[in-house]
């Protein structure tokens, strides 16, 4: 019965196209191409009517398709699927969750006494960014702040070197350049000596990394895992969502994360960038159990191996404070927008400042008018982004948010020495983000990122200083004469912003 009711369903849908397209259908091998990309744009239409996204984000899919039906039929297949995200990552949510809920289940008594002497909003920001990420504040954790390529990679290499265990490695862009082959050299030794090593690479980010790179690892005897390859990428769902992480874990002691990647151009070596301003974290103790989870969970996802033991999960801990430490995963795979929603508490919980540096600035809604709402309070609200561009439609698109911004009263300053890519909140001088996820809704939605979050550690105080040096290299934009741009530069920021939801 159900495939009678099939097949007549079916030759109804036939006899009302023959109807409808009998004149296209006729003349050839482009009619039908019509007919079939018309079809998939309607149908496309009302899939993303019917998931109830955020109204702008559905608009401008409507606006895209319409206007544009072949090129918004290809973007929508390489950017627009979200609505597998749910049933693509359910597993590894809940995969993670369960051993995050594991391996770092018991509260240590001694931080819920110190998370009592956090002022009232402050603690309960860590307690919504434990019950979104499923991670604990740690108070044994000594951090320290690595600021650009040369001095982070000195520590990474440093720190490499001395490894005795295992070395963990997880990257959005690895390259065969300078320091690529100097990190790989490094590698190949400790794997003579013994050292157990893992390197999970995205295979969008790291597209470019050459064969003979990846294979002269794995003959070493070093496990060389792709996260989410991608073959056919307008068949591929995984395409849109991307590891846009970077970390380092050294005998489960040791910890890096930040804004680098492996490659020379972080080091100012690439002449048509120039200078390049970033900041990393370097972590040792009790919060780098977190950070190796993290990893351990990400190599589960790709490989189905866990490694969920002791001899990687049991960091060298000491008694002595040193503020708190709380690293946190974002991605689709979680149920929440952990990461956004951790920065809009951050914003709205400020008494005086919030302090912002991001390479790619495009805000989502809610995170663009607490920010509006907090400079309109008297905070004092400040935005640090590149004044050069490396993505030319994301950095047009960030400066169509400047006129609102500057109206409200945000302090927007464009860095001038080279390319800014920290990525850095700080609120009230005493809480701190850092870490791999930009002020954009990529960054939010669709990567997959990893961020510490800083309360009055030394790192915290670092960072405020380093941002206040940083606006010594940059241009505070005037409201008046911003306003007064090139038409040109206001059509072109207007039209990449339409496309802000898809970037």
């Amino acid at each position: 019965m159900k495939n009678t009711v099939r097949v007549l369903i079916f030759m109804s849908v036939l006899a009302v196209l023959w109807f409808f397209f009998k004149d296209q259908l006729a003349s050839g091998i482009f009619g039908f191409l019509s007919v079939l990309v018309t079809l998939s744009v309607i149908f496309i239409g009302f899939v993303i009517f019917f998931e109830n996204r955020h109204p702008t984000q559905t608009i401008t899919w409507l606006v895209v398709l319409g206007s544009f039906p072949l090129v918004g039929f290809i973007f929508y297949l390489l950017f627009g699927r979200n609505y597998r995200k749910e049933k693509m990552f359910r597993k590894k949510y809940f995969l993670d969750k369960q051993a995050f809920l594991t391996v770092e289940g018991e509260e240590d008594p001694r931080n819920e006494e110190k998370l009592s002497l956090m002022g009232e909003h402050q603690g309960k920001l860590f307690n919504l960014a434990q019950k979104l990420g499923n991670s604990p504040i740690s108070f044994d954790t000594a951090t320290r702040i690595l600021t650009n390529g040369e001095e982070t990679f000195d520590h990474i290499i440093e720190q490499l070197k001395r490894a005795r265990h295992h070395i963990h490695l997880e990257y959005y862009i690895v390259r065969h350049d300078q320091i690529g082959q100097e990190i790989k050299s490094i590698l190949i030794e400790k794997a003579h000596q013994g050292v157990k090593i893992r390197f999970l690479y995205d295979a969008v980010g790291s597209w470019q990394l050459s064969k003979s790179y990846i294979n002269e690892l794995r003959n070493e005897g070093i496990e060389m895992v792709t996260f989410g390859p991608v073959k056919l990428p307008f068949l591929n769902n995984k395409f849109n969502f991307r590891n846009h992480r970077k970390m380092i874990i050294i005998d489960g002691n040791i910890g890096f994360v930040g804004g680098l990647n492996i490659g020379d151009e972080y080091l100012g070596r690439n002449k048509n960038i120039g200078f390049w301003r970033d900041t990393h974290l370097m972590l040792r103790g009790e919060a780098v159990r977190t950070l190796q989870l993290i990893f351990l969970q990400d190599w589960y996802y790709m490989t189905n191996h866990s490694f969920l033991t002791a001899e990687y999960l049991s960091p060298q801990i000491d008694d002595e404070s040193h503020g708190g430490v709380q690293l946190i995963a974002g991605g689709p795979d979680n149920e929440w927008s952990v990461i956004k929603n951790i920065f809009f508490s951050m914003i709205a919980s400020a008494e005086k400042s919030v302090w912002i540096a991001s390479p790619y600035f495009i805000p989502d809604e809610d995170i663009f008018s607490a920010i509006k709402v907090a400079a309109l309070s008297g905070i004092d609200v400040r935005l640090l982004v590149p004044n050069k561009p490396d993505k030319r439609i994301v950095f047009h698109a960030s400066r169509s948010y400047f006129p609102e911004l500057l109206e409200a009263g945000v302090k927007v300053y464009e860095y001038q020495r080279g390319f800014m890519h920290s990525k850095i909140v700080i609120v009230d001088h005493e809480l701190a983000s850092i870490g791999t996820s930009n002020m954009d809704m990529r960054s939010f939605h669709l990567n997959f990122e990893v961020n510490a979050f800083l309360f009055r550690t030394k790192s915290t105080q670092k960072l405020v200083e380093e941002y206040l040096n940083d606006l010594d290299f940059s241009k505070q934009l005037e409201k008046d004469t911003f306003h007064q741009r090139h038409l040109g530069f206001k059509v072109l920021e207007s039209t990449a912003r339409l496309l802000s939801p898809l970037l």
